[in-house]
């Protein structure tokens, strides 16, 4: 008989496949259903916005970020202002601070609801994407409350907030506080017993946390896999160190431990944001400083001196220190950083990004090989990739 000979087809999943998140293409090796080789290509979605941010002024550059990982635009925005401010070495008042851990909590629920939802359509569960999407609108309208839209804010400034948090914002966020758990539990009713939710992601995309540190992976990624790193504990910002709150953890590294990590993770941003509202001081949102922060429009109408700060601020903008900073924050998809280079003059000399969802695809590959298929597309929803923060 002659020797069998076993043969390997070359597989393009994507760009366009739904199942992954965006635009991205995968070049899938296969032995039948099974995946021996697997390469992610990126670059479909590829914006240019770190050169395009050193093209404009810091202020001008706020419109940026919130493009980049746009399902949380507030984690975004703050990662980017805090750079900034390390740069000039600001500190925002109180109100601003905590403010913005309501407003980044909040974009991280929207953004796990959105998770979860699509990764339960990606499985066929359709009605709880639909109930999802329903809670994250009530969380849309808040954030259109505060700063006049639903998505892309460039609600936040350099020193503060563009303005103070709108009347009635504390009572609408209580509110939505407290039917959250219950809906939060209805999602774990729904799922977590669930025996084909179970079947499908149980055992299913491993990554073990030798690997996630290897390849650099954070968020519920890596805690899914046994390491408790939350940027917001090991370097605290915003007034972080100040609030009780646990990081959620897994140790099995599979689809369903990622999935159940996040759901605690709504919990716990609940938790925090409860203290927030409970602590949330008065006083300004803003620094008082003429130099950083444009100042109130009544001042411009008896005070030259206003008018100068305003114009040179407006026209010209803010001329940090040469140096270079590294800020980070907790996003949903993991560690995000914002590196920055000043020269001295009014634009950064140099931007890079550090974004969760890059290092968190590079996994792929080691997550998905000797599975079927039909894994892909549940080690992909188990990410959670947005492609804005892949390719930049």
């Amino acid at each position: 008989m002659p020797e069998a000979r076993t043969e390997t087809i070359i597989l393009n999943m994507g760009p366009q496949h739904p199942s992954t998140h965006g635009v991205l293409r995968l070049v899938l090796e296969l032995e039948g259903e099974v995946i021996l080789g697997a390469t992610p290509v990126i670059g479909y979605l590829h914006t240019g916005f770190e050169k395009e941010m050193e093209h404009r002024t810091y202020h001008q550059n706020i419109v940026f970020p919130a493009r980049i990982e746009y399902l949380a635009t507030f984690v975004e925005e703050t990662a980017y202002v805090l750079a900034v401010e390390k740069l000039l070495g600001v500190t925002p008042p109180p109100r601003a601070q905590a403010a913005r851990v309501i407003l980044s909590e909040l974009s991280r629920i929207a953004s796990h609801l959105v998770a979860l939802g699509s990764s339960a359509i990606d499985l066929n569960v359709t009605s709880l994407f639909l109930y999802c999407l329903q809670d994250r609108e009530e969380i849309l309208d808040i954030l259109e409350m505060v700063s006049g839209q639903r998505m892309m804010h460039g609600f936040l400034r350099i020193g503060g907030m563009q303005w103070d948090l709108p009347e009635g914002f504390e009572a609408r966020v209580r509110a939505l506080m407290d039917r959250l758990p219950a809906r939060i539990d209805e999602y774990d009713r729904l799922l977590t017993d669930n025996l084909i939710w179970r079947r499908r992601t149980e055992g299913i995309a491993v990554l073990s946390a030798q690997d996630a540190l290897r390849y650099g992976c954070t968020g519920p990624m890596l805690r899914g896999s046994g390491v408790a790193y939350d940027v917001r504990k090991a370097f605290p910002y915003s007034g972080y160190d100040q609030y009780d709150f646990d990081v959620p953890v897994r140790w099995n590294g599979d689809a369903f431990d990622r999935y159940l990590v996040r759901l605690e993770e709504m919990r716990q941003s609940r938790r925090i944001i409860t203290q927030a509202l409970d602590r949330l001081p008065g006083g300004p949102w803003i620094v008082d400083d003429r130099k950083v922060a444009l100042p109130p429009r009544a001042e411009l109408t008896r005070s030259m001196e206003a008018v100068i700060h305003q114009f040179k601020l407006v026209s010209e903008g803010l001329h940090p220190p040469p140096g270079e900073v590294y800020a980070a924050v907790e996003s949903p998809r993991g560690e995000k950083g914002y590196y920055l280079v000043s020269d001295g003059s009014n634009r950064p000399a140099r931007v890079r990004v550090r974004s969760g969802s890059f290092n968190n695809l590079q996994a792929l590959p080691v997550m998905i090989h000797r599975g079927t298929v039909a894994d892909v597309v549940v080690a992909i929803a188990s990410i959670d990739i947005v492609l804005g923060d892949v390719d930049r």
